[in-house]
């Protein structure tokens, strides 16, 4: 697999604070790719810096074999084939429809390919008879699936997904996590990106995991050897609910 997300040596501080210590990464085409660790460990902020919403202090991000600054001309371009989606649902005061249809508009789309695709993807979500209705009127399962169908819609070739599921009922992250593999088993060429704290989320759905703690990569593995044979007394201690934080 040819390499989609490469993070070379990324620093990142505000203030007083160091929120990133040279950390490096790769995330390869066609894998989930976990981060773990505990809250303030650095994922979020590691996450916002693939998404080019903010510029390390130092270190080259390369998405897709290039080097990206978040301030560039390409940066622009290389966000317009990125989704992402926070953990608590962000909608547009607008209509269901038009909450998906935005994101294909934005990036060129006609207006009958637009339709053909929201009708779909309105089918796919099982929102059709809400299709008028304002988005912020839906439950939260159901604001939180139109913002991943509407961070999916355009068909990027990279997907960061910041606690998606994190206050959501049962039924509703097994949607979520459904969603997300047949996003990923759609095409081969994308990548998704995993922030959470639930370890059997992390099981279930990730090939590769890396644990973040104090802003640096702790250690990075498969899965199996992840939660069964980690290297690090660190990793061992998180996975089995150990380590107090």
């Amino acid at each position: 697999m040819s390499d989609a997300v490469v993070l070379k040596e990324i620093t990142k501080r505000y203030k007083d604070v160091t929120a990133l210590r040279s950390v490096s990464l790769t995330a390869s085409k066609g894998e989930v790719f976990g981060l773990l660790g505990p809250s303030g460990s650095g994922k979020s902020t590691l996450l916002r810096i693939i998404d080019l919403l903010e510029a390390p202090d130092s270190g080259d991000v390369e998405i897709n074999g290039e080097t990206v600054h978040s301030d560039s001309k390409e940066a622009f371009q290389t966000r317009r084939r990125i989704g992402m989606v926070l953990q608590k649902p962000m909608v547009l005061n607008r209509s269901v429809e038009n909450n998906l249809a935005y994101a294909l508009l934005i990036r060129g789309w006609s207006e009958e390919e637009t339709r053909k695709r929201v009708d779909r993807e309105l089918k796919r979500l099982g929102l059709e008879e809400r299709r008028k209705k304002n988005a912020r009127t839906l439950s939260g399962g159901e604001m939180q699936r139109l913002c991943f169908a509407r961070s999916t819609i355009f068909g990027p070739s990279l997907l960061l997904l910041d606690e998606f599921t994190a206050n959501l009922d049962p039924a509703n992250v097994a949607l979520l996590e459904d969603m997300i593999r047949n996003f990923a088993c759609e095409n081969k060429e994308r990548t998704v990106i995993v922030v959470t704290h639930n370890l059997f989320q992390a099981k279930r759905m990730c090939h590769r995991i890396a644990l973040m703690w104090d802003g640096k990569i702790v250690e990075v593995a498969d899965k199996k050897r992840f939660f069964e044979a980690p290297e690090d007394k660190r990793t061992a201690a998180f996975v089995s609910g150990e380590l107090v934080y």
